[in-house]
């Protein structure tokens, strides 16, 4: 569909093909070349590295596993993808967030191309600057979650289905495009379980109801793409099913249908719990929100040709898309379990209607949004003057402030984008306006977002692994005690066992109780016996260990970890010349013993 003549005329023209290939090429370099600029913090980082890193050494890719436990609260498409990089490229942070950032970056292009085909090129442009340049969507693509690879399949199955129901698609495109919808739904499905067809269901329903466009069942496809469907999605559940009895139960009864219906997951939130988050989210475009909601609820159906393929064919998709945001935004806000990235689905659908809007908005229209903008981003640069009082024992202020000297900068794109973006509006550059907007934010978010290392370093657990590198040894006892870091394992490149803590661990625990301890004192009485072992656990559990006269020496203290190693082993030549750069202050009190020294060596 394309705007109105008068429209039109208030427009400038679409970007040249040249400039739209430069902006790509430099997108994919700053997308894809940050990934490895961070360290992996807890919890979902730590967890989704790890479990394809055991599922590489172990050869098992169809039983998940997390420090050695069965893991069955998500599928395992993810899984499967970020193994595969590690068999090739190896271990590393790139490698874990590869998969995420890749879905990030198909959703922008493909946004971007469905927004040229279902609207005009100008549109589509629109559409994949807007979506990179959320705040949102650039962060969560740089974020080892599951979320973003789940968003991105279940949109690419919108996309998918707009594109197959267009007026002028024909009788063979509308039967791939939902070929592909059908795929996508099953890859989703592998990503996060039954929403990735439920939702999309849900909203066909509604579509359906609110336009009663009834024909459109008619070009499902429904019986081949329901073949393709389980051809897809369906082998692994059937397979980790036979292998393990226990699995139907807690992942589609209790990790499906309880998470959503109950609080038992201890992850409430009230039912304005995702409003800020979109409001945050959709940044820069917080002022198109609301009205390219209201005028895409309200646009006419697109209709096709009174002859061929699309005889009495319409589609309303600026309404499909409506509809797809809304409700999947009302789903999660009523749900007793609740987390930020849950909305994340919601945001393509969002740029494409802004896309849509920015493109139709009347000439000058868009002032007052750039100008919101500026000033967002002059109260950036005010505000993030006070970082540091956000310093706290784990993570000092001066850290914080240092982090916020780089959103700063973001922020000072933002106050110069919109101006410029302001100024190009009032004299008709709206092309110039949106594209300055869109690579500005892109590259503050992108720019900002990885400086968040500055106090990740604290969270991760990559220098304490570095510290005590010369005590690890291959085969050694290696502890987690009343605490589980996630990031631990994939930096020790091995599990650990687990004392006196479950956590998310509990199923797989009451599955392999073997693989535990279950108290401190039966950890003390492992420790007795154990050689060359070591423990990672909060300063806070030290005490408790001290009450049961463990000997023990400590060869690591920080804020949120203490690190012991066991007196009288012999860790190797490196472990003593480490042992004499120790405070002497760490392994005063009752069951603390200073490491022994290489002759002539003092602390």
């Amino acid at each position: 569909m394309s705007p109105s003549s008068q429209e039109l005329s208030n427009a400038d023209a679409a970007p040249g093909r040249g400039l739209i290939w430069v902006l790509f090429a430099a997108l994919v370099v700053l997308w894809l070349g940050t990934l490895g600029w961070r360290d992996l913090v807890p919890t979902d980082e730590g967890r989704y590295a790890e479990i394809p890193r055991e599922m590489v050494v172990s050869g098992d890719w169809v039983t998940p596993r997390l420090d050695g436990f069965k893991y069955f609260e998500k599928p395992p498409l993810q899984y499967w993808a970020t193994a595969a990089v590690y068999e090739v490229f190896g271990f590393g942070e790139w490698q874990a967030r590869l998969w995420t950032g890749l879905t990030g970056l198909f959703s922008v292009l493909f946004t971007g191309w469905a927004g040229a085909r279902l609207f005009n090129r100008r549109t589509g442009v629109f559409a994949a600057g807007v979506l990179a340049s959320m705040f949102y969507w650039n962060a969560m693509s740089h974020i080892n979650t599951l979320d973003m690879g789940t968003a991105a399949t279940m949109s690419a199955s919108l996309m998918a289905f707009l594109l197959a129901q267009r007026p002028d698609a024909s009788r063979t495109q509308t039967r791939w495009w939902m070929w592909a919808t059908w795929a996508f739904m099953a890859l989703a499905m592998l990503s996060k379980g039954l929403i990735g067809i439920l939702l999309p269901g849900a909203v066909l329903v509604l579509y359906t109801l609110i336009y009663r466009d009834w024909k459109l069942w008619t070009r499902l496809y429904i019986v081949s793409g329901l073949l393709i469907f389980l051809a897809i999605a369906a082998p692994w559940f059937i397979w980790v099913q036979v292998r393990n009895p226990e699995f139907f139960d807690y992942f589609f009864i209790y990790q499906q249908f309880t998470r959503f219906l109950t609080d038992k997951l201890h992850r409430p939130g009230a039912w304005w719990y995702f409003f800020p988050i979109l409001i945050l989210g959709v940044l820069p475009w917080l002022g198109s929100l609301v009205p390219a909601l209201w005028r895409g609820a309200l646009q006419p159906a697109q209709r096709g040709a009174a002859f061929g393929d699309a005889r009495g064919r319409t589609l309303h998709a600026q309404g499909m898309l409506v509809i797809w945001a809304v409700f999947i935004f009302a789903f999660f806000s009523i749900s007793k379990s609740k987390l930020p990235s849950y909305i994340l689905p919601i945001f393509p659908a969002l740029a494409l209607l802004i896309a849509d809007y920015l493109d139709r908005a009347r000439s000058g229209a868009l002032r007052w949004q750039f100008g919101l903008l500026a000033l967002l981003g002059l109260a950036g640069v005010i505000g993030l003057t006070q970082m540091h009082r956000l310093g706290n024992a784990t993570t000092p202020g001066a850290l914080y402030q240092q982090f916020g000297w780089w959103l700063e900068g973001t922020a000072a794109l933002a106050l110069l984008g919109g101006l410029l973006a302001w100024r190009w509006e009032a004299r008709g550059r709206r092309t110039a306006a949106v594209l300055g907007v869109s690579v500005a934010m892109t590259l503050g978010f992108s720019l900002g977002i990885q400086q968040f290392q500055i106090l990740g370093r604290t969270a991760s657990t990559k220098d304490v692994v570095a510290a005590i590198r010369p005590w690890i040894h291959p085969g050694q006892p290696f502890y987690a005690v009343g605490t589980y870091d996630q990031t631990l394992p994939f930096y020790l490149d091995r599990t650990v066992t687990l004392v006196q803590y479950q956590g998310e661990l509990h199923f797989g625990i009451t599955q392999q109780p073997d693989l535990w301890v279950p108290t401190y004192a039966d950890f003390a009485r492992r420790w007795s016996e154990d050689r060359q072992p070591l423990a990672l656990m909060p300063p806070s559990t030290l005490p408790a260990l001290q009450a049961l006269h463990m000997p023990m020496t400590v060869i690591y203290r920080a804020p949120r970890f203490v690190v012991i190693a066991k007196p009288g082993q012999d860790y190797g030549a490196a472990a003593q010349a480490a042992a004499a750069r120790l405070p002497a202050a760490w392994n005063e009190g009752p069951s603390l013993t200073p490491p022994i020294l290489p002759a002539g060596a003092t602390q």
